[in-house]
């Protein structure tokens, strides 16, 4: 049997083969397993987003998700080290939530647009220009901007958090999109920041159009964070995780997911049922993350993620109201 033939019949290989070649697999492993040896070593667990490579979503992660599955699993991780395989803002949140433990971000440059389109200083002048109204932030933020607001959210739980405020108008930021789909499910006033996700922005009513000609029985579910010309046009809306239930529970034949291709890649393992077109959208950001820089994260214990006390505590109760309202 050669070395090849023996990684196939790997069973985290059998989860990945549709998006890793058998000779890709074959250079991966020893990282992999090297991975496994220092999570050992650092009583480490690793968290991944549901945008995250097939390699580190199946091969080395220990939780899964999207934002608020990651941030409440945060509360309750095991282990010394939390290594985030995301982004910069999901590593703050997790530190903000465990202050006591070393939290790792494998690549500091693996910011989010949304995160850069606002700073603490313009949620002060919201607050300014729109006195007594209550502030929403989603937690594609920094937590400068999380110390700033009243509460957070995702896309799983916005309208949620909205009406959980009582208000009869809220200001909601930074992502424009996603504050037109959350006005749009309820009698709240709304009032936006002008940020968007550099990738879901990029897709188009067209695009879904195109797919539904070239595919039978088509169906297409879309992340809220897109324009709302494709949410009207898509089938269904919802959060990643919503997005992984939608295909879990109601088997679809083929499916166009309309946000970043990593996703359809990494559930493909557990919905064989199911055909995904993949009009490949890559974030930057998240495709900074790798296996070797999680293994040199791991190896240094750097670079680590520190949060000013003072913006902590703040930033850690919008995020702790966010997690009492859930899902």
């Amino acid at each position: 049997m050669n070395a090849i033939t023996g990684r196939e019949r790997d069973p985290v290989f059998e989860k990945v083969r549709h998006a890793v070649s058998a000779p890709e697999w074959a250079l991966m492993r020893p990282t992999i397993d090297a991975i496994t040896r220092l999570k050992r070593e650092r009583n480490a667990v690793i968290l991944a987003h549901n945008y995250m490579s097939p390699a580190i979503y199946h091969g080395v992660a220990d939780i899964v998700g999207d934002s608020l599955a990651l941030a409440a699993q945060a509360v309750e991780a095991q282990g010394d080290v939390i290594v985030m395989a995301g982004v910069h803002f999901m590593a703050e949140t997790a530190k903000l939530l465990n202050p006591a433990k070393t939290v790792l971000m494998p690549d500091l440059k693996a910011g989010c647009s949304l995160a850069e389109s606002i700073t603490g200083a313009d949620v002060r002048a919201l607050r300014a220009r729109h006195p007594g109204v209550p502030v929403v932030a989603y937690v594609n933020t920094s937590a400068d901007v999380k110390a700033e607001v009243d509460i957070c959210c995702t896309s799983g739980n916005a309208v949620k958090v909205v009406e959980s405020l009582n208000a009869p108008e809220v200001i909601f930021l930074p992502d424009k999109y996603l504050a037109a789909y959350v006005a749009s499910q309820t009698s709240v006033r709304i009032i936006p920041w002008d940020g968007r996700c550099e990738v879901h922005e990029q897709f188009t009513a067209a695009d879904i159009a195109e797919f539904r000609a070239a595919h039978d029985d088509l169906t297409v579910i879309a992340h809220p964070e897109c324009p709302p010309d494709v949410l009207a046009a898509a089938d269904f809306a919802g959060s990643t995780a919503q997005m992984q239930e939608f295909v879990r529970t109601r088997t679809p034949k083929t499916v166009f997911m309309v946000t970043e291709c990593s996703m359809s890649d990494n559930i493909t393992a557990e919905s064989p049922q199911t055909t995904f077109v993949r009009p490949c959208m890559l974030c930057p950001h998240m495709q900074r993350i790798t296996l070797d820089n999680i293994r040199t994260a791991l190896e240094t214990l750097e670079p680590r993620v520190e949060i000013p006390a003072d913006v902590a505590a703040r930033a850690r109760a919008s995020v702790e109201r966010m997690l009492a309202v859930g899902r």
